[in-house]
């Protein structure tokens, strides 16, 4: 599958800045990857923006570009997209809201607290994303596989 590119080329330069070689050869530092919709349709729509907030170039589909523009990418959207998964709920202080809940994530044990219900957005396919009081999103990517426990905990919430 041949796919045209939207730059020449794209790289970080000494300082750890992403560059874009656009198609007149002109180059643009400090580049910044957005996907257009990074929940619903992570890989589709990814925009890359100038400095001054313009849109440089725009990708149809991340998986689509060779390998090396689609890694720089997708680590440069992994360090600006911070989603923890949770992994399992160890516990909650409360069955009403505000609660403070204790949580094993990807990224080890947290506690935070939720601050009502609608701060668990249901998704398709068994998914959730939960936003604690302090606006980090934790994601569950299907909470029909989350332990015994983790699911009772949650269905009082949802």
């Amino acid at each position: 599958m041949s796919t045209t590119l939207p730059f020449r080329e794209l790289y970080l330069d000494a300082f750890g800045k992403l560059v874009m070689v656009d198609l007149n050869g002109d180059a643009h530092v400090g580049v910044s990857p957005v996907r257009a919709h990074p929940i619903s349709a992570p890989d589709e729509g990814v925009s890359l923006i100038g400095g001054h907030g313009h849109e440089l170039a725009w990708i149809e589909r991340l998986s689509a570009l060779p390998e090396g523009p689609r890694r720089l990418l997708e680590a440069e959207l992994a360090a600006r997209e911070f989603h923890p998964t949770l992994k399992r709920l160890i516990s909650v202080n409360t069955f009403g809201t505000p609660s403070t809940w204790r949580i094993e994530t990807d990224r080890g044990e947290v506690d935070f607290v939720l601050k009502s219900e609608e701060d668990i957005r249901r998704l398709e396919e068994g998914r959730l994303l939960i936003t604690s009081t302090h606006g980090v999103q934790l994601q569950v990517p299907d909470r029909w596989a989350l332990d015994r426990q983790s699911k009772r905990l949650l269905e009082r919430f949802l």
